[in-house]
């Protein structure tokens, strides 16, 4: 017997990737719906490579009964309205925008991280998957944190257009076929050119000098593995389609040596180690992009502190930074609590 799942946003990037991933994981559906905007109502969608094909339906009119999880992935302003409705109406709501991550009766899940936190999910019915760059940094730092204990941590994002949404990824096709023809070139989605370039300022700016987007990465680690941990983020666009990257560096309150890092990182779930030392012996966003696991490569000792390393952490941020993550909260609410087997 398997689960009844609404896919909430289904023609965009992070929709669409949530069912690819349904499909290739062969999670349990007795029933798959994709639901979206009235815009988008009647289009048809493939359920990843199933060859079968869903109709959108209208998310004003849809009936919420019945169905066992929603995966939303339409933004704060959907979440804020319809995912209440969904979760009275008894279908447990996974979350991926920003609207319910702080909310302290909401679980912030990553599941190689914290699974048993989801075991709060009753109090709302709602369980809220994090930010994309906080998503694979934490699957980073937790194995590293249970030998060591983590103090602080610096961390410089590059993030792929992609998180922006579609109208990144155009915005980077059409100015880079620009620069090459000679045509004009003015920034329409993005503050500056991100063509050829890098853009310091991902989301608001806050009145502290730092952006939402950097503080999200903060807030959301504490929350996820521990309160305790200091940390500092810049949050960097970059002119990637897929596949965000961070160069991370770590202070432990214990030694923790480079070598000993590597063999814990190798043995660790959702981490894939590929750090030879040698040229095209670390692994690159084209390479994680399609790919489930967050990659970490250029594992070293950090001379400038006590007990400090620095690392590098790749991955699909479509993938663990959004959509595989909230199937996998999926999943894991299956194993804990609603017990259906497939």
């Amino acid at each position: 017997m398997g689960y009844r799942v609404v896919v909430v946003g289904a023609t965009g990037n992070v929709g669409r990737e949530m069912l690819n991933i349904l499909h290739e994981r062969q999670f349990p559906l007795d029933d798959i719906a994709a639901v979206a905007s009235p815009r988008s109502t009647g289009n048809v969608i493939d359920f990843g490579d199933s060859g079968r094909e869903l109709k959108v339906k209208n998310i004003e009119h849809f009936d919420w009964a019945g169905w066992d999880i929603a995966l939303f992935a339409a933004g704060s302003s959907v979440s804020k309205d319809y995912a209440p409705k969904a979760a009275a109406a008894g279908c447990t709501v996974i979350d991926n925008s920003s609207f319910y991550r702080m909310d302290p009766d909401v679980p912030l899940i990553v599941p190689e991280v914290n699974p048993q936190a989801i075991d709060g999910y009753t109090k709302r019915n709602i369980i809220a998957n994090p930010n994309c760059s906080t998503a694979q940094l934490v699957v980073a730092l937790k194995p590293l944190h249970d030998r060591a204990k983590i103090k602080r941590v610096v961390v410089a994002t590059y993030q792929s257009v992609s998180g922006a949404g579609k109208s990144g990824m155009d915005e980077l096709f059409e100015q880079s076929r620009n620069i090459f023809v000679g045509d004009a070139n003015e920034p329409v989605f993005f503050t500056k050119q991100i063509a050829f370039n890098v853009i310091p300022h991902i989301d608001v700016f806050l009145d502290d000098g730092s952006t939402k987007e950097e503080w999200k990465m903060v807030v959301e680690t504490k929350k996820i593995l521990d309160p305790k941990i200091k940390l500092t983020a810049t949050c960097v666009r970059v002119p990637v389609f897929v596949g965000h990257s961070e160069a991370v560096n770590i202070e432990f309150e214990e030694e923790l040596s480079a070598e000993e890092a590597q063999n814990i990182l190798r043995e660790a779930p959702g981490v894939m180690l590929v750090d030879k030392r040698e040229d095209g012996g670390y692994v690159t966003p084209v390479e994680a992009v399609g790919e489930y696991a967050t990659y970490i490569s250029r594992v070293r000792e950090d001379p400038t502190v006590d007990n400090g390393l620095s690392l590098w952490c790749v991955s699909d941020n479509l993938r663990k930074g959004a959509a595989l993550n909230a199937v996998q909260i999926a999943e894991l609410l299956g194993r804990r609590h609603l017990q259906k087997a497939a």
